[in-house]
């Protein structure tokens, strides 16, 4: 059987640290029969130069003024022609059998649109944090679920049949043309999962995760604070726009989808220390659905003890309490991940 084309689309903009590390990961790739679409998206600094400087016939670059995350997606996949779309983001890495294991899943898995992985984390240099984004479900996933839970967790891990993007395509005129557009341009954050929602809710095709943790994902510090609310604001937006187009689904299961998202954003400020504001969002969660607590009763609880741990504890002592619950989560993840192999 021959190897249907991968088309892989990575956005750039101001990755010059990372840009040639996460471009040699997909020319290191065992299923070679891919094209690398690279979105110059007016990136300021020098990453295009260095773009430019890999010479393999796979690559194309396409350049356009900024239009976010979204808008440079959106341009990739319009240039695509491969039958199955990857998204890799400037920052990440990929592990060589990456394409290879998503292709297989989806030959084998013909209800499947969305195959995605669990990731490994990395920090700025590059270096393994030990641990891992592991979403509790891989199969079963649903409209409930994913108001509670993005299995996918990142712009890096997933790998999508061209068929489910032609499902859930919309035409937009944001620029004086109408264009075909499959991510929501007018969100800057939040506009993978909404995605994701809009596949559940107008198609039939699965999302399916497979074990391996092939996305190596680079967790950056930049933004703190204020990069926790412009999120939220962000996913307040889409939550209303899909509540919009399907009242009826939506409705009854936001309140519970508005506490599990900031649960999930005062454990990313627990995680960059930021203080206040995890005590604060934590709050917000249990206020919005204090049910959280009886669903996922050790995960909300932690998160919480977390959030005040952060805040009254001297540094260093709260330094060794996480290093301590770091390592003991890594091996309990890498165990998981092993024994999902077998």
């Amino acid at each position: 059987m021959s190897e249907k084309l991968v088309s892989v689309i990575v956005p750039v903009y101001n990755v010059e640290s990372y840009i040639a590390e996460t471009i040699q990961s997909v020319l290191d790739q065992t299923y070679e029969n891919f094209e690398l679409l690279i979105v110059d998206d007016g990136s300021p600094d020098r990453s295009a130069e260095i773009c430019q400087k890999f010479t393999d016939s796979r690559i194309q670059i396409v350049r356009q003024t900024n239009r976010g995350l979204a808008g440079a997606r959106n341009t990739g996949i319009r240039h695509a022609k491969g039958e199955y779309i990857a998204f890799l983001d400037g920052d990440d890495i990929w592990l060589p059998d990456k394409l290879a294991k998503h292709a297989q899943h989806l030959e084998t898995s013909h209800k499947v649109g969305i195959s995605f992985s669990r990731s490994a984390l990395i920090d700025e240099t590059g270096k393994a944090l030990g641990t891992y984004l592991m979403p509790r479900r891989l199969q079963d996933i649903d409209l409930p679920y994913l108001l509670k839970e993005n299995p996918i967790g990142n712009g890096s891990a997933a790998v999508i049949r061209q068929t489910v993007l032609d499902d859930i395509k919309f035409e937009a005129n944001l620029y004086g043309l109408p264009e075909d557009c499959y991510f929501d341009e007018e969100l800057r954050q939040s506009e993978d999962i909404e995605c994701w929602w809009r596949v559940v809710l107008q198609t039939n095709w699965k999302i399916e995760g497979i074990p391996d943790a092939l996305t190596l994902y680079r967790v950056n510090t930049g933004g703190l604070s204020a990069n926790f609310y412009n999120q939220l604001a962000n996913w307040e937006k889409a939550i209303n726009k899909i509540r919009l187009r399907y009242p009826e689904q939506i409705t009854p299961l936001e309140k519970m989808a508005r506490a599990y998202e900031l649960r999930y954003l005062a454990r990313n400020s627990v995680r960059l220390k930021v203080k206040q504001t995890a005590v604060t969002l934590m709050h917000q969660s249990l206020s919005a659905y204090w049910r959280i607590l009886l669903e996922e009763p050790r995960r909300t609880f932690l998160t919480l003890l977390a959030a005040y741990f952060i805040w009254v504890l001297p540094k260093t002592v709260y330094r060794l309490i996480e290093d301590r619950g770091n390592k003991i989560t890594g091996k309990q993840q890498k165990h998981k991940i092993q024994q999902s192999q077998q």
